[in-house]
């Protein structure tokens, strides 16, 4: 219709190649450090946990993984980001075929996306949003297959990928209401099929682990992402406030895909038909996740971060296509390879200028420079290996991913810590600031040999760094 047929397959897997090799070679080769979501994940993977401080196990099981095979090569962990974005498009993409009979619709449905910044200038930094981007896409597939095959094995896949979905972030709960409304949809139209409960069986089997830490840990990390809506903090005026920066900065962020819809659509006239039970699913995955995020902020008072509603786009570009499918101008597709071609290079073009133009952001941190700088004064010092360090997950984060023996990250500041034997085996390395964390504690000057410990401070870095070790 709109392109050769035999070529599309052929363009998708190029434009994903090519979007692969941007978004790896760019911040490898500009960037200093890791950002500090990737730092944080590859701390906390020092133990395999069913949940961390601040978040649901998977993206630390990831980075965790990706750090066993290829140690500290940066380019790998912005790699595995490109992984997770591409193998989300070519879920949506065999998605979107269930849609429509021309693969060139599947294909602008896709190409479509890298209109919003969410899947381009966003993805180098490895983090939860980044992880439960292809578990969404797959629960939305299997969630789609279950109900037109009612096989089995796709409800047992959607309950399981359903399941890494919440293990990835606890914002992926918005999706499983939405489907839960499809469903309610389904009963009152007398179609509901009760197969589709078998679902919860992989769904509670892969979330009962997490579920039983959470319970054993006091419910840390919903603790922490309450503290990130800043509802402690609610008065009247975030009622309106948050709720209506939320609607500004969602508008912000899909004002290039609108644009690139208006590029090739011929009237911008639609009707809904609720009859269609294909254009139901699709409003009902894309609109009510954000209604419902948006009913969130304005029912509680609460701020809603830019970056959560990363993956609640995958599927707008398939929503929009199937609505306007017979008002697409072919002859105006050449607006739209343009626009793509000019965002497709505008956004990277853009996040090198930022990296090497902006010197005080976290990919800017000394990292390396700070870990050779103590592995030079320990290996002068000390006969052992450093094995252990100490500090908030991203100074000691740090030192974890460059110091050559890799040494085990066990915690926050002090945590699990309260005295130093005497007979020390492990090597120890202890960083913070001295002003806001090593002058709250006396572990390192309260052992009675004191040739066991050096105190390092790093002024050019603002940084105190004990190191505890055997000579």
């Amino acid at each position: 219709m709109f392109i050769r047929q035999n070529k599309i397959s052929k363009l998708f897997v190029v434009f994903l190649l090519i979007h692969t090799l941007i978004w790896t070679l760019i911040p490898t080769l500009t960037n200093s450090n890791l950002p500090l979501d990737t730092i944080e994940a590859i701390a906390w993977s020092s133990d395999i946990e069913w949940g961390y401080s601040k978040h649901p196990p998977l993206s630390a099981w990831f980075s965790g993984l990706v750090f066993k095979i290829f140690s500290n090569q940066d380019w790998a962990f912005y790699l595995l980001s490109q992984i997770f974005v591409i193998f989300s498009f070519i879920i949506v993409w065999k998605f979107s075929e269930h849609f429509f009979k021309d693969a060139s619709l599947c294909l602008i449905s896709v190409l479509i996306l890298e209109s919003i910044y969410f899947y381009n200038f966003t993805t180098p930094e490895f983090n939860v949003y980044v992880c439960e981007l292809p578990f969404w896409a797959l629960t939305v597939l299997f969630c789609w297959r279950g109900i037109k095959q009612n096989d089995y094995i796709s409800w047992l896949l959607l309950g399981f990928f359903a399941g890494l979905g919440i293990l990835s972030h606890y914002l992926f709960i918005y999706l499983l209401i939405a489907l839960g409304l499809f469903f309610i949809y389904k009963i009152f139209k007398k179609e509901f099929n009760s197969k589709c409960l078998v679902s919860l069986i992989t769904f509670l089997i892969v979330l009962l682990p997490h579920l039983i830490w959470l319970t054993e840990n006091n419910f840390i990390t919903i603790d922490y992402a309450l503290h990130r809506t800043g509802l402690e903090e609610s008065n009247f005026l975030n009622y309106l406030y948050f709720p209506l920066t939320f609607l500004i900065k969602q508008f912000g962020i899909l004002l290039p895909f609108f644009i690139i819809l208006l590029l090739i659509i011929k009237k911008f006239k639609f009707k809904i038909n609720f009859k269609d039970k294909k254009l139901v699913f699709l409003i009902i995955i894309n609109i009510a996740p954000l209604f419902l995020i948006f009913l969130t902020s304005f029912f509680l008072g609460v701020r809603i971060k830019t970056m959560w509603m990363t993956p609640f786009y995958l599927f707008i570009g398939v929503l929009c296509v199937y609505i306007f499918q017979t008002k697409i101008h072919k002859e105006r597709l050449r607006y739209l390879l343009n626009v793509f071609l000019f965002l497709f290079v505008l956004s990277p073009s853009v996040y090198l200028y930022h990296s090497i133009s902006k010197k005080n952001s976290r990919t800017d941190y000394p990292g390396k420079e700070i870990a050779r700088h103590i592995q030079t004064k320990w290996d002068n010092t000390f006969s052992n290996k450093i094995e252990i360090v100490f500090g908030n997950e991203w100074d000691a984060g740090n030192l974890s991913y460059h110091l050559k023996s890799k040494p085990k990250w066990t915690g926050g500041l002090w945590r699990g810590i309260k005295e130093v034997p005497e007979n020390i085996n492990e090597g120890i390395v202890v960083i913070g600031n001295y002003n806001t964390d090593m002058s709250k504690h006396k572990i390192c000057t309260s052992l009675n040999t004191s040739s066991y410990i050096v105190t390092l401070k790093l002024r050019s870095f603002n940084h105190n760094v004990c190191m505890i070790g055997k000579k």
